[in-house]
């Protein structure tokens, strides 16, 4: 390049090598600094994604297995019992896997779990549509559960807690709203199976499992520190300073012996197992009691279902409000008592009333009551170890996910109807609301 010189005649300019580019993260830092109000803070990309991902898992499995299991009944003629042992498949690989996968979300980051099980998961549905033995459904169901455990609600959940503090609670309730959301829109697989057929919504599922949940996954990071961020998405100062953050800092980060030695971590573990024992009988047993015990269709059932998934979004929307404003044990020993009465009600239903009274207390307490299970852990122990410690929660919760569809199917074969199960069960989750109450924040 040249300019004029003092002589009139051009003279040459030194050349300037260009800057090396910067990181897109150091692009958007340049662009938006921390705290400008046209920047959207990653966490919350995180927390979308997560959510499409929790209602895909919510549409194809968790709430349409009812339908499932109802369909399978009565073409193939097999037992409650034999299809409540398929349901306890999921949590039961969730346990086993629990700690291994605690420790690798710990120190590998989320994205690749969440990625490998969104593929299994497809896969699965994928060999549930050709199944023609018991045999083969149990073969098939464990691929699915596989893939379930994998880019769950654990993975996603540990990601968040280490992207939010401040709205920690509000941000994982967030997430659910995308599995109470899955459960309105079950009526679509419910009347695929009535217009094509249980192997066509099947294969079709998983298809769509592994095109949609993919690029979602991708979306997922792992702690905001590796990418230039901050938790909360705070400028580096007001994160230390800002006194609204340091009420919810915990006293200081457990380590995984540190959590097992102290009562919270267990009473906290079955409290929240005690609740699954209903919420999973609800799942996997409740269209089946609508149909056989009290008359009505599977699709008039299912719209029961559909009623209690939209007052889970009820219960979501209220602890994103009251989340981060109330001392969470006492909100969760409340729910568990919600729990209790939903269950006698549907256990005693004499009418639609009672079903609807079912609906709406058993889901408002539902969509309330999940997102406090992984954000009262870390509020108490810390991010630094709380994938392990999960992990290791999952051993002593899968007791309530494996006894709440196993208790009730054994009783139903046994006794010819759900009541003696049902009743047990609502007795049990009352009970277990002394557990909260008892699990105060460790010293």
């Amino acid at each position: 390049m040249y300019r004029k010189g003092s002589n009139g005649l051009p003279a040459r300019i030194a050349y300037r090598r260009p800057e090396k580019q910067n990181s897109y993260s150091e692009r958007r830092q340049l662009r938006y600094p921390s705290g400008h109000p046209m920047k959207i803070f990653y966490g919350w990309r995180i927390v979308f994604a997560g959510g499409a991902i929790q209602f895909l898992q919510g549409l194809l499995l968790h709430h349409a297995f009812g339908a499932y299991f109802a369909v399978l009944i009565e073409e193939r003629g097999w037992s409650k019992t034999a299809l409540s042992g398929a349901a306890a498949m999921q949590p039961l690989e969730a346990a086993m896997l629990g700690p291994a996968l605690g420790w690798m979300v710990d120190r590998f980051g989320s994205q690749g779990i969440i990625r490998a099980g969104i593929v299994t998961f497809g896969i699965g549905f994928m060999l549930l549509s050709q199944i023609d033995t018991l045999v083969g459904f149990y073969a098939a169901y464990f691929v699915i559960a596989l893939g379930s455990s994998l880019c769950g609600n654990f993975a996603i959940s540990v990601a968040i807690i280490q992207w939010f503090e401040k709205r920690r609670a509000r941000a994982l309730s967030a997430v659910q709203f995308g599995s109470a959301l899955g459960g309105i829109c079950v009526f679509a697989v419910a009347w695929s199976m009535q217009h094509f057929g249980w192997r066509p919504t099947a294969f079709v599922s998983g298809a769509i499992a592994i095109v949609v949940g993919w690029p979602l996954a991708r979306v997922i990071r792992s702690r905001p520190e590796d990418h230039g961020e901050t938790v909360d998405g705070l400028p580096p100062s007001s994160a230390n300073t800002d006194p609204q953050a340091a009420e919810t800092k915990p006293q200081r980060e457990f380590t995984t012996r540190e959590a097992l030695r102290t009562s919270a971590f267990w009473l906290i573990s079955l409290g929240h197992g005690f609740a699954l024992l209903v919420v999973m009988a609800v799942i996997v047993h409740a269209i089946t009691h609508i149909k056989e015990g009290l008359g009505y269709t599977v699709a008039q059932a299912s719209l029961v279902i559909m009623l209690v998934t939209a007052s889970q979004l009820t219960g979501v929307l209220l602890g994103w409000v009251i989340g981060d404003r109330f001392e969470k044990r006492f909100v969760c020993a409340a729910c568990m008592l919600m729990h209790a009465a939903g269950m006698l009600m549907l256990t005693y239903a004499t009418g639609p009333v009672m079903l609807a009274a079912f609906a709406i207390v058993h889901g408002t307490a539902w969509g309330l009551r999940g997102p406090f299970m992984q954000a009262i852990r870390a509020d108490y122990f810390g991010r630094k170890s709380i994938g392990m410690i999960i992990g290791l929660s999952s051993l002593i919760i899968v007791i309530g996910q494996i006894g709440g569809p196993m208790i009730a199917g054994a009783l139903a074969d046994w006794t010819g109807n759900y009541r003696a199960g049902f009743t047990l069960l609502a007795i049990l989750s009352g009970m277990g609301s002394l557990f909260f109450m008892l699990a105060k924040r460790p010293e």
